[in-house]
């Protein structure tokens, strides 16, 4: 049969198809043009500002020029060229920029570059946005949050516990201290509360987990001997392809802590996971840690577990308690979970 044989919907879906992959690619290139185009006016204005005395205005000046040579181009205000010619300082000699930036719009490029203290933790947001296809709004919290200073920081067992590479895998997908400050919270938090909450969230609570977790469960069941257990929560991770059982203690990590956890990581390895799975990994969120204990506590474990410090956001003004939904609201969205 003929492709033109196909019926006219499903040619229509292939051509709607090609032109979304040609709109992509225009975008694309067009971007990667824009920012190889500012950063040859970045260097430009840079160099000259170096040999020129122009006072302290030649950017507004420069600006109020291009903006009337070129009416119908964007870009040319003050504030977005003083960006461009501080992208040209802040990657100067830096080819990773080169290699990897027109991957991501300009926008972005600001947020980064703008708010990074060094050029590693630039490659690190860039690299991150790329592989998460963050949006500006989803980066700038991911920013704010200092992402970067706590990615990989959670203290944990893999190295013993899990081969290479897929320790360091696991290390660097765990962050320390998580940050919920998405939860509307007032003191005295519960667990069962944040829980919840959590839960409730979903959305936002994977975004902070970060890539590749899947959610599967909350108090989910196992039975094993004579007596049910129920594991605070259970996610499925895509990339590392093993189950993470996640357990939230709303106080200072206690070393017995550690040991129920190894235990329903054996369970879950025993009565859930797939011949193809990998070992189960179990993270332990607390309120507060001391470093030396917990790397006590860990070091004869045989299952890996990471133990990272979560934060809350702060009690909430009265004035704002009114908003906050009710125990029936929440137990409604939950439902819809189920």
């Amino acid at each position: 049969m003929s492709k033109y044989d196909l019926p006219y919907a499903d040619w229509l879906k292939g051509v709607k198809e090609r032109i979304r992959i040609a709109r992509l690619k225009v975008a694309h290139a067009a971007n990667k043009e824009l920012l190889l185009f500012y950063w040859d006016l970045g260097e430009m204005m840079n160099e000259l500002a170096t040999a020129a005395h122009w006072g302290n205005n030649w950017i507004q000046d420069l600006s109020k020029d291009l903006r009337d040579e070129f009416p119908d181009m964007e870009g040319f205000s003050k504030t977005n060229l003083y960006n461009i010619k501080r992208l040209y300082q802040f990657y100067k000699g830096d080819e990773f920029f080169h290699q990897v930036g027109g991957k991501i719009p300009w926008r972005h490029h600001v947020e980064i570059f703008t708010k990074s203290q060094s050029l590693q933790e630039a490659h690190f947001y860039i690299t991150e946005t790329i592989e998460n296809a963050w949006s500006r709004d989803v980066l700038a919290l991911q920013i704010k949050s200092q992402l970067y200073s706590r990615q990989g920081k959670s203290i944990s067992n893999f190295s013993k516990t899990l081969p290479d590479p897929l320790s360091d895998l696991a290390q660097q997908t765990l962050k320390d201290p998580y940050i919920f400050d998405f939860l509307s919270m007032t003191k005295p938090y519960h667990e069962k509360d944040i829980e919840r909450q959590l839960v409730t969230h979903i959305t936002k609570f994977l975004l902070e987990l970060g890539k590749g977790f899947a959610f599967v469960g909350q108090q989910y069941h196992l039975h094993v001997g004579e007596t049910d257990y129920y594991l605070d929560l259970l996610f499925y991770h895509i990339k590392l392809r093993c189950y993470v059982v996640i357990e939230l203690k709303n106080t200072k990590f206690l070393p017995e802590y550690a040991g129920k956890l190894n235990f329903y990581l054996s369970a879950v390895d025993s009565l859930v996971k797939s011949e193809t799975d990998q070992p189960t990994i179990g993270i332990l969120l607390c309120r507060d840690k001391n470093s030396v204990e917990t790397e006590f506590a860990l070091r004869d474990i045989n299952k890996p577990m990471g133990v990272s410090e979560f934060q809350l956001t702060e009690i909430l003004p009265d004035n704002l308690k009114s908003s906050l939904p009710s125990v029936e609201e929440i137990e409604e969205e939950l439902k819809k979970l189920t």
